[in-house]
């Protein structure tokens, strides 16, 4: 009876450290590309390809150079990677479009870079949302969060959010969101001309 006792309690005890770990790698920032630990397996498939896709990438596939620095996009994954122009690389996990009608995939670039954003809604959110106000001046009501990279779209932006909530979610009305201190981290990287795909 003390065996069996034991062995529960063993494969209880290995059970929490395992989940543990599993917590800590979905926690972690950047992912390896492989997952392999004995943790890995408890996670469900959707998790486990969820994670396996938040990866860092090189540069050269998707850009010619780095001048002025280069941010990729992949909705896919909700992920931000940036590189300086001089190969720095950091990866963010991200909001995107709660729609696909919402997302808008393709080339551009910074073209405007603005701490305390104030925000609008666009014509389309108006109609979707009527009872949205018109103006919500920056602060912690305002949804663009502390600080926001205007692209050369109309409308799109790459911004912060005080709804954490909303990260790593398919949650925006168009807008790529992060962490607000991610946002911080990102905007002091870039510059107006920094170029910007979303994929």
């Amino acid at each position: 009876m003390k065996n069996k006792n034991k062995e529960k309690l063993f494969n209880r005890r290995s059970f929490l450290v395992s989940l543990g770990t599993a917590s800590l790698i979905i926690g972690s920032p950047v992912i390896g590309q492989s997952i392999t630990t004995e943790a890995d397996k408890l996670l469900s498939p959707t998790v486990r390809r969820n994670i396996s896709s938040f990866r860092s990438l090189e540069w050269e596939p998707y850009f010619k150079n780095l001048k002025k620095g280069a941010i990729l996009v992949d909705i896919s994954s909700r992920a931000l990677h940036i590189w300086t122009d001089n190969k720095e690389y950091s990866l963010y996990p991200t909001s995107v479009p709660m729609t696909d009608e919402l997302i808008r995939t393709g080339r551009t670039s910074i073209t405007r870079k603005v701490i305390g954003p104030s925000w609008r809604p666009t014509p389309e959110m108006k109609v979707r949302n009527p009872e949205w106000p018109d103006f919500i001046p920056p602060g912690p009501e305002n949804p663009l969060g502390t600080h926001a990279l205007y692209l050369g779209w109309t409308y799109y932006r790459i911004h912060g959010t005080h709804d954490t909530r909303k990260i790593g979610r398919r949650s925006s009305n168009g807008c790529i969101g992060l962490y607000n201190e991610h946002i911080a981290d990102v905007f002091e990287k870039v510059a107006v001309g920094t170029q910007v795909l979303v994929i």
